[in-house]
């Protein structure tokens, strides 16, 4: 979705050209999150003047902000802006010892993609108020006609433009009024009537060299870099006992670690109902609260970030998708670090909460996408190791419903970014049910990992690319060991996870093995570049890596694909089964290894076009007459076996994205996190 970047130095002398590139890297580094138009701001110089269409004089003596706004992608911004600094005769190499930026990229939900709706927004003639925002403003509509009543123009279609109008209107009030007003008391006025979720930054020529940024529902880090000397890890406290320091300072806000981490390792996450003021290279983070009209102030550690530079950068491979493919090995190692010892599984996080969860009524999935389809993954596990009933959610219907929760039910939250909105919804749902809420997140410092009872963190890494691969497996081993950890007070299932937690010892060089079929599979994907569709059946515990597979085709290669439980195949899809539908069925290894045998026979027998992913050995099990395409995978425990056969189809749908012509890593309308319903 919507990705947000500020950058203010303090007491540190950078050239605009470099604030323009720190900006500029920020959002590129925001682009895997899905976008369709980008923009920024920074600022002129104080003799700097330029015509906004009418004879207004200009209502501070402050330098005015130059917004650049572009349709389309990052580099469509880059070319516009030092197209306009070249017409503007802007000197690039001019230093500022402070200096405020502020950088978006938008995913469009309220107007189309095009510069008049890409943000910053403005307040209007001489963007008195400029604001970056990610989320959607519930009740801007009512907002939109009072500001119109009170004069105000309105040039986009989007629901942010209220923000920068109001923040305009409460700071002319104030100002009309006895005395001045502070950004932050500005800001808090503008927050007390806004409705929905949103994280805000707002940048004003009125306070010169401050930022502000605040949030509701939505992800929003503030990253600190201090020079001449390791970053004081000390609380955050009020402006006065941080203005004392006047060490030479990079600021950061992001919406995602992954745009900090080449500037620094020391950050905050921000918490929903905070205001967080950047003044005089000081911070202070206030909370706010609609009964109260003062803010209490709020004390802060940083924490330090857990990532490398490398982890976002595609290194020797040509996408991200590509890369993040061929780091399972090393992503499935570290989920499982620390958590296995002596035959023991180990997962501090629910620890403190074990026995309400083993006294659990059921345990409930919930999640969205391909989180829904790890979860349904490790379902069969869950219930063989703990006799706990599973059902299944998605998150979506789960409200559409209103479906039923209980106070001693477990429901178990699954989500690579924590920030998926249907799932923190539910989230919320169930935490007002009394049940108790378990997060399954890769982001530490998530709304979900936050607002859950308890969890496990994945450590799959970031992850870049639109398209999950290696945060899907992760969610699968994190929660087969969930399932080990819970059920490990029951002897009559001790053989088993005997041979689970030996399976996971050797899961990552299995994993290794199945990526040697990098080849085979772009044989496979040139083979089916020109068709329209492509079906995909699997049974037990590969249902769930059919319905993946088929997603991850779709996602990213634009086919039409569709996973389906085999044994719903004889009620209705054999119909379309013909010599030309391409099918692939699973067929590894496990308890419904002869149901699928009896379905690959029934396929032939109506000239269906297979191809077969089967275990090593199995070829003439599967295959009698040859007639069928073979994918051959390493065998292991059956409930780890999703792990190694979703692989090769990652690889595939990565092949037929590259060979259709498709941007791998940003596919078409689609975003990383959906913080949006």
């Amino acid at each position: 979705m919507c990705g947000i970047f500020a950058y203010l130095n303090y007491n540190l002398g950078r050239e605009r050209r470099y604030i323009l590139e720190v900006l500029l890297n920020g959002l590129r580094r925001l682009e895997y999150r899905g976008y369709d138009s980008a923009g920024i701001a920074i600022d002129s110089d104080p003799s700097f003047s330029t015509q906004v269409g009418s004879s207004k004089c200009k209502p501070y003596d402050t330098a005015l902000p130059l917004v650049f706004r572009q349709e389309g992608k990052i580099e469509s911004l880059v070319t516009l802006v030092y197209s306009e600094v070249d017409k503007l005769d802007l000197d690039l190499e001019k230093p500022f010892l402070v200096h405020a930026g502020i950088a978006h990229t938008r995913w469009a939900t309220h107007g189309v993609p095009a510069p008049k709706n890409s943000h910053p927004q403005s307040s209007g003639d001489f963007d008195e108020f400029l604001v970056v925002h990610n989320g959607i403003i519930t009740n801007y509509e009512v907002l939109k006609q009072t500001l119109i009543r009170q004069g105000f123009t309105f040039k986009s279609d989007t629901d942010t433009e209220v923000i920068p109008k109001l923040a305009k209107f409460v700071f002319d009030k104030a100002r009309d009024g006895e005395g001045g007003v502070t950004f932050s008391e500005v800001v808090m006025e503008v927050m007390r009537q806004l409705e929905g979720a949103y994280a805000l930054i707002f940048k004003s020529p009125h306070y010169p060299n401050e930022l502000i940024a605040c949030k509701r529902g939505s992800t929003l880090i503030l990253g600190v870099n201090e020079l001449g000397g390791e970053t004081s890890r000390h609380l955050f406290h009020d402006v006065k006992a941080l203005t004392a320091n006047e060490k030479p300072k990079e600021l950061f806000f992001s919406s995602d670690l992954c745009a900090i981490v080449e500037h620094t390792k020391n950050y905050a996450a921000i918490e929903d109902n905070e205001i967080v003021h950047i003044k005089d290279g000081s911070v202070s983070i206030l909370k706010f609260d609609y009964e109260k009209e003062k803010p209490a102030s709020v004390q802060r550690a940083l924490s330090v970030l857990e990532m490398e530079v490398e982890q976002i950068k595609k290194g020797d491979f040509d996408h991200f998708m590509k890369k993040e493919i061929h780091e399972q090995p090393d992503s499935l190692t570290t989920s499982m670090r620390g958590r296995l010892k002596d035959g023991v599984v180990g997962l501090g996080g629910l620890k403190d909460h074990m026995r309400t969860i083993r006294r659990s009524r059921r345990i409930i999935f919930i999640g969205c996408g391909t989180s829904y389809h790890a979860a349904l993954a490790a379902r069969p596990i869950m219930e063989e190791l703990t006799d706990i009933p599973v059902t299944m959610e998605i998150a979506s219907d789960m409200l559409d419903r209103k479906a039923l929760v209980f106070k001693d039910d477990t429901a178990v939250f699954v989500s690579q970014s924590g920030e998926t909105a249907d799932t923190l919804l539910a989230l919320e749902y169930a935490l007002e049910n009394g049940a108790l809420c378990v997060g399954v997140t890769n982001t530490v410092g998530s709304t979900l990992a936050r607002k859950t009872h308890c969890g496990v963190h994945i450590n799959a890494g970031c992850e870049i690319g639109v398209a999950s691969t290696k945060a899907y497996t992760c969610q699968i081993v994190v929660m087969v060991m969930m399932a080990l950890a819970i059920g490990s007070d029951k002897t009559s299932t001790l053989t088993k996870r005997e041979a689970i937690i030996a399976g996971l010892a050797k899961l990552p060089e299995k994993v290794r093995d199945v990526l040697k079929l990098d080849g085979e599979m772009k044989a496979l994907a040139e083979s089916l570049i020109n068709e329209k569709s492509l079906l995909m059946f699997g049974r037990g515990n590969n249902y769930a890596t059919a319905l993946e597979g088929a997603l991850k085709v779709k996602e990213v290669a634009l086919m039409h694909s569709e996973g389906m439980l085999a044994g719903e195949m004889k009620h209705g899809p054999l119909a379309l089964v013909d010599e030309y539908l391409p099918i692939i069925v699973i067929a590894t290894q496990d308890d419904t290894f002869s149901k699928q045998q009896s379905v690959i026979q029934q396929l032939h027998a109506r000239k269906g076009r297979l191809i077969v992913m089967c275990s090593k050995g199995d070829v003439n099990l599967v295959c009698p007459d040859g007639n069928s395409r073979v994918i051959e995978v390493p065998q292991i425990v059956d409930c780890l076996q999703p792990i190694i056969n979703t692989v090769p189809l990652q690889l595939l749908a990565y092949h037929l994205t590259v060979l259709r012509g498709y941007d791998v890593d940003q596919p078409r309308n689609l975003a990383k996190s959906v913080t949006t319903q």
